[in-house]
């Protein structure tokens, strides 16, 4: 197995300020990748160098890295997304430690067999910490595999044999149980903290849309993995259970705990907590009932089915050229993310403000500016720094400094904003061809899912708005942050002129014929990636505010379809007496005389015929 063709990378140096441990992540879930980075984050001894989210691609970017670019690889060895993985397992586990002897593996797996683990063991894994591990010990681990030793610690024993099961669980109970075990684990701290005394309005919101998002997700986990059944034997009579589930099993209603008000310390880091992403990101409600077959599976919220979306490469499809365009899929994927996070994050401060109906109008600019500025500040790090020079930049201090030309040229055009806003707060209906729908109905979702989409893109693209103003061709940003095929000076050019070019047709163009036309323009997210498509909508006082070339331009399309149906008919009157003209007279005459000359051609040669056959009669 081991490959001579890769160097061997060499040991790296003890961790320093000066010279943090560099990550290589392997994983094939990007959800989880996002979650375990920004966790990382909090830690400046820490740094992902790298991701890979395959066997196969993670042996290509240590082929191509230089020397000591990787410290410590974390690896999940097992595909849980595709059975076709090419290398996972055991063999990656070899492959790794036949090419690079001297890299440290850190297993961070779902896997928990003690077999796969000690067979890992014994081809050099360094350590291992299982999913869902505490934040503080999976940085010890890391730590410690950066210094040159290993960590067993988490070694689990081996389970005893089931005596009474007929058959053992399959792997859909493994997951659903290891799942279920893991988010029961952190409802218990959810629970804990909010119990705490003198609790902060900000931490009972952040600990309370924590804890909703953990139930949504006991929710989904108990939806989507179906259950085994095991066959019992108790007694001399058997019994037919779900797997992993006994006698005493009876379904829980979660309280919510109730605050205590007051003062708190300060809120906890968010490495404590974002080890993965949210499942949900928007809690539902079910009540138990002792009739599995009666309960009400609710539909996927528009959270719901747009973060599902983000799994996807997301291409433009759009034909339209956006500034999230310019990203390499990874990071586009990571800030509409974020920004689906932060609006997720101001709707329960908003439901936690007792903003009502009214408000939503007049607060709906500083919303969306807020929104932007934490996405801002979460995509690139509060404290990211450019060299330039012989001074070191705060990128974002900058960025926000064009909060005042954003919100004028992309955040304020956003459409309808606040009715997605009261839909999600107060279930409000929602207008759809000039029929109301109610909040709940299939119609209003999926026009709430469309809203949710655009602004999301709407706010990533004016996210990347000021960098591509301020820092467009800094050779870090390219290197950080662009698609390699738009990492040329030539290439980032090209890119801003059709950027340009994009807001000038925009505003002289698009924008009057959507107004005159009465849609929006929205773009949405698909398998295939990111389109675009169009609602109605009323429109009339905007029209009536055009001035200039954008209400020229709508005058020009009166015109054209006050003048189109009449010159229309005119060509098609003039066309059809052209045919009758050249038909019916000129091409009749032609006939008649080329008919003419043929029947007087006819006739000579009769007459020449019967003449000579009358000569020879006489």
């Amino acid at each position: 197995m081991k490959s001579s063709s890769p160097p061997p990378i060499p040991s790296p140096p003890h961790p320093t300020e000066a010279m943090p441990i560099r990550l290589l992540l392997i994983d094939d879930d990007p959800i989880f990748r996002l979650g375990l980075r920004t966790a990382l984050e909090d830690f400046s001894d820490l740094k992902v160098a790298t991701q890979a989210n395959s066997g196969t691609e993670a042996l290509d970017i240590l082929m191509r890295l230089q020397p000591n670019t990787v410290s410590v690889i974390i690896l999940e060895p097992v595909s849980g997304r595709s059975n076709i993985n090419p290398l996972s397992g055991l063999p990656l586990c070899q492959r790794l430690k036949g090419d690079y002897p001297e890299l440290p593996v850190l297993l961070l797996t779902s896997q928990s067999e003690p077999l796969f683990l000690r067979a890992a063991q014994q081809f050099g894994i360094e350590g291992y910490c299982p999913k869902g591990v505490a934040i503080a010990d999976l940085v010890q681990a890391i730590r410690q595999l950066a210094i040159g030793q290993s960590d067993w610690q988490r070694l689990p024993d081996l389970p005893p044999t089931p005596i009474n099961s007929v058959r053992p669980p399959s792997w859909h109970h493994q997951v659903r149980s290891y799942g279920l075990q893991q988010i029961e684990e952190s409802l218990a701290l959810v629970t804990q903290e909010l119990q705490k005394p003198n609790l902060s309005n900000f931490d009972w919101l952040f600990w309370s849309g924590r804890r909703r998002e953990l139930l949504a997700a006991r929710w989904l986990v108990n939806q989507l993995l179906p259950t085994d059944v095991i066959v019992v034997e108790d007694s001399g009579h058997s019994e037919r259970l779900p797997a992993g589930v006994g006698r005493s099993s009876k379904p829980r209603i979660e309280p919510i705990p109730s605050r205590a008000g007051g003062r708190s310390p300060a809120l906890p880091s968010r490495s404590a907590i974002a080890l993965s992403p949210p499942a949900s990101l928007s809690a539902k409600v079910q009540s138990p009932s002792p009739n599995p077959q009666a309960e009400t599976v609710q539909p996927a919220t528009p959270f719901e089915l747009t973060l599902s979306m983000l799994q996807s490469d997301l291409p433009n499809l759009s034909g339209v050229p956006l500034e999230i365009d310019i990203l390499v899929t990874e990071k586009k994927r990571d800030l509409l993310y974020i920004v689906l996070r932060k609006l997720q994050e101001i709707l329960e401060e908003l439901r936690f403000s007792q903003v009502t109906l009214e408000q939503l109008p007049p607060k709906r600019s500083q919303i969306l500016l807020d929104l932007w500025q934490a996405s801002i500040t979460d995509f690139f790090g509060k404290y990211y720094t450019l060299p330039l020079g012989n001074q070191n930049l705060e990128i974002v201090n900058v960025l926000l400094g064009y909060a005042v030309i954003v919100q004028a040229s992309t955040l304020d055009k956003i459409p309808l904003v606040v009715e997605f806003l009261s839909q999600q707060l107060f279930e409000t209906p929602l207008l759809i061809d000039n029929v109301s729908y109610s909040a709940r109905t299939p119609e209003a979702l999926v026009q709430a899912e469309m809203l949710l989409q655009n602004l999301i893109i709407q706010v990533a693209n004016a996210v990347m708005q000021p960098l591509l103003n301020e820092f467009a061709d800094l050779e870090a940003i390219k290197q950080n942050f662009y698609a390699q095929h738009l990492i040329s000076s030539r290439e980032v050019a090209r890119f801003r002129n059709n950027l340009s070019w994009k807001y000038r047709l925009a505003q002289w163009i698009e924008e009057p014929k959507a107004i005159f036309e009465s849609r929006y323009p929205l773009f949405v997210l698909s398998d295939a990636g990111i389109k675009q498509t169009s609602i109605y909508a009323p429109r009339r006082q905007e029209l009536e505010q055009l001035q200039g070339i954008p209400l020229a331009v709508t005058l020009a399309f009166e015109s054209r379809d006050a003048i189109a149906p009449r010159l229309r008919s005119t060509v098609a009157w003039a066309g059809k007496g052209v045919v009758y003209i050249l038909t019916q007279v000129i091409g009749r005459s032609i006939g008649l005389v080329v008919r003419g000359v043929i029947q007087g051609i006819g006739n000579t040669l009769q007459d020449a015929r019967f003449g000579k056959n009358s000569e020879r009669g006489k």
